[in-house]
């Protein structure tokens, strides 16, 4: 197979295949940029494979940076844009089943690819556009068919994280786990326990965004990989009853994380701790708690104006995404006309500072926030106007 017309991303990184072939190796394009460009979506990072090992790389380029060296990749610099390039490779046993025991540079691409997860993944472009296909690949993307290059067995013994990656393309691509790869999951779902949460967060979010999010996530219950990801074990109903619910991948991450947290029925509290164990920045954590209170509260009846005030242009469509996803009508046009009509937007609109307060008699401290919290409250519900002469008197009274 030869692609005749190849994005701009692979005809700008030519020239950097062409240097090393002229060099007397091989180079190729592989990966995800690969599959996807004759998915016929979007592309991302280009990435490159090479005989040449990483000081023969650094020896044919001007400005390289060695991002993974012990492990054979280089970055190269060419006109403002990184290639990450390495050294086809074959590995050793993998103990703690994330890493090699030991990585062993080799010439052969065959060698190379056979060590990759999946054979829609396990596919090589010449830069020229000539694809190379040793592993059937090409017939399973045709088949919309997830499956393991060689032993499934040992593919997931290797890196168990392999195991989150195919009920993530089952989401993002819409392709099926042929029975053998999906069996050998179900076996070694155990294993997930051995890689780090935020390794598995990565893939967990994009299945949920995925394009048909129903089908990774009845394969992420069904191999069992559920009970081994943080605080799931407790919630096999939910999830279930999630499978049904989620036609349509979610919006972000955010989104995703409050569906979560809305399904399961979390209160604040328990939204840190589940969040923590998931490994979550502390911004997340604060944004999904104030979603998923506007979330309950639309799945029961309408928001305060404090709600949406709380909430903010950001917050307030992930809400209604989530309520509506629970069962609820789409309410983000009113929502929006809600939130517009609203006194203030943001407490920086507050008619009165901290500055003016003390001014009025008011002593610098805790006391003072409670005071600007209060007005900025009263402003938003509608008992108080916007205007600083108002403000003060109500402080003064």
């Amino acid at each position: 197979m030869k692609l005749e017309h190849l994005p701009n991303e692979f005809e700008l990184a030519r020239p950097v295949l062409q240097t090393i072939e002229q060099a007397g190796y091989e180079a190729y394009f592989v990966g995800g940029s690969v599959r996807d460009t004759i998915l016929g979506k979007t592309i991302h990072d280009v990435d490159i494979a090479t005989s040449a090992y990483p000081n023969e790389i650094k020896s044919l380029f001007k400005r390289t940076v060695d991002t993974g060296i012990d492990h054979g990749t280089v970055m190269i610099l060419d006109h403002g844009t990184g290639y990450e390039t390495t050294t086809f490779r074959s590995e050793s046993t993998y103990t703690d089943y994330r890493r090699p025991d030991q990585v062993t540079f080799v010439r052969s691409l065959a060698e190379d690819l056979k060590r990759r997860d999946f054979t829609i993944n396990a596919l090589a472009m010449k830069e020229d556009g000539e694809v190379i296909d040793l592993f059937n690949g090409l017939t399973d993307m045709q088949n919309h068919a997830i499956r393991a290059v060689g032993d499934a067995q040992e593919r997931f013994h290797e890196d168990a994280l392999r195991m989150m990656r195919a009920v993530r393309f089952a989401s993002q691509l819409d392709f099926t786990i042929v029975p053998e790869t999906r069996d050998a999951i179900a076996a070694h779902a155990q294993l997930l326990t051995k890689i780090a949460v935020e390794r598995t967060q990565v893939e967990w979010l994009k299945l949920l965004m995925g394009q048909t999010p129903q089908r990774g996530l009845q394969d992420f219950m069904d191999t069992g990989l559920w009970q081994y990801c943080p605080d799931f074990g407790e919630h096999e109903a939910a999830l279930k009853d999630l499978v049904q619910r989620l036609q349509h991948g979610v919006s972000s991450e955010i989104a995703a994380w409050t569906l979560l947290t809305t399904q399961f029925a979390l209160d604040t509290s328990e939204i840190t701790a589940f969040l923590k164990h998931w490994k979550t920045a502390n911004q997340t954590i604060t944004a999904v708690q104030t979603a998923t209170t506007a979330a309950d509260h639309l799945l029961v009846g309408d928001l305060t104006a404090w709600q949406l005030y709380q909430c903010g242009a950001e917050l307030v469509p992930v809400a209604n995404e989530v309520a509506t996803i629970l069962g609820t009508p789409d309410r983000l046009e009113l929502l929006t006309t809600q939130l517009a009509a609203l006194p203030i937007q943001h407490k920086k609109e507050l008619a009165i500072t901290g500055k003016e307060l003390m001014q009025a008699g008011i002593q610098p401290g805790p006391q003072l926030g409670a005071i600007l919290g209060d007005l900025e409250f009263q402003v938003v519900t509608g008992v108080l106007p916007n205007e600083t002469a108002a403000l003060v008197a109500h402080v003064n009274a």
